[in-house]
């Protein structure tokens, strides 16, 4: 059996000013709100996903990371 190796690092991207940022996620919780270091823009999760990082991140959050290791393995 492989191992999972879950990112805990995403780099965060504002969608209005383009501010990018790397934060390090929660292992087993999702952030719903972010402010924007640059423009000060509060970020809220896209409908469909379950975070900010889901929605504007480089790496899903780490339970959905999870999620879809566990629907890989036979």
């Amino acid at each position: 059996m492989t191992a999972v190796v879950i990112e805990s690092i995403s780099v965060i991207t504002c969608p209005a000013c383009g501010h990018a940022e790397s934060e390090e996620m929660a292992i087993d919780s999702c952030q719903y709100f972010y402010d924007c270091r640059a423009c000060g823009r509060v970020l809220k999760a896209l409908p469909g996903d379950c975070c900010v990082f889901c929605s504007y991140g480089t790496a899903p959050c780490p339970p959905i990371q999870e999620a879809r290791a566990a629907q890989q393995t036979p």
